[in-house]
């Protein structure tokens, strides 16, 4: 069965290139970016994995890690990381599981019953510090994720998990946001949105975006 949305995250123990990785001890309090690659030196990945690369100080002023997944060796994932360095120029100081033996692909539903047993699916899963599955996305292989759009992901979650908000269309951090439409005590409105609100609707009301 698939995870769903709120789902808490499967654990496990896998080896990675940075050692065993114990899931749920590894990623402590943190928000984690789970994301699969179908194999090793494949042209699509190696960009992803040194833009991500990149990203490093991004995901951590969030509080998050990253965590990479494919089914082949420890061996090879250090071959291709030399890779990755050298032709994304990029440091890769994250780690990737070595899933040889498909543990993570099967508990995440990452290889679909027509494919390859080799070929995960490309999937990103984000997870908050409370192991629950809080959003996932799916790209081909001839597409290339888009880690803005996952960092803007966090955003998203991280505020709307602090106060009674939801993120519009497009939306990136510091622009307004939606006030939910379950909240209609005016004095609390007023509480909790000290600078107003704009209704567009009844049940569209845009205010300022408070402080994450």
């Amino acid at each position: 069965m698939s995870l769903r949305l709120g789902d808490i995250a499967p654990d496990f123990t896998q080896q990675s290139s940075q050692g065993d990785i114990r899931f749920h001890e590894w990623a402590g309090e943190h928000w984690v970016v789970l994301f699969s690659h179908p194999a090793d030196f494949t042209p699509v990945c190696t960009t992803e994995l040194g833009y991500t690369a990149k990203l490093g100080a991004e995901f951590a002023k969030r509080g998050a890690k990253v965590l990479a997944v494919s089914v082949d060796p420890v061996e090879s994932h250090h071959k291709w990381i030399a890779d990755i360095n050298e032709t994304q120029n990029a440091t890769v100081d994250f780690p990737i599981l070595a899933d040889a033996d498909r543990k993570v692909a099967t508990l995440y539903d990452m290889i679909h019953p027509e494919s390859l047993a080799n070929l995960t699916v490309r999937t990103v899963f984000i997870i908050d510090p409370a192991k629950r599955v809080r959003a996932t996305l799916t790209y081909p292989a001839s597409t290339g994720r888009n880690f803005d759009e996952i960092l803007r992901v966090i955003d998203s979650l991280q505020l709307t998990d602090r106060y009674k908000v939801a993120t519009p269309a497009n939306w990136r951090d510091g622009d307004d946001v939606v006030i939910v439409p379950s909240l209609t005590d005016e004095a609390e409105i007023a509480e909790r949105f000290p600078r107003g609100y704009r209704a567009i609707r009844p049940y569209l009301r845009l205010t300022a975006q408070p402080n994450r």
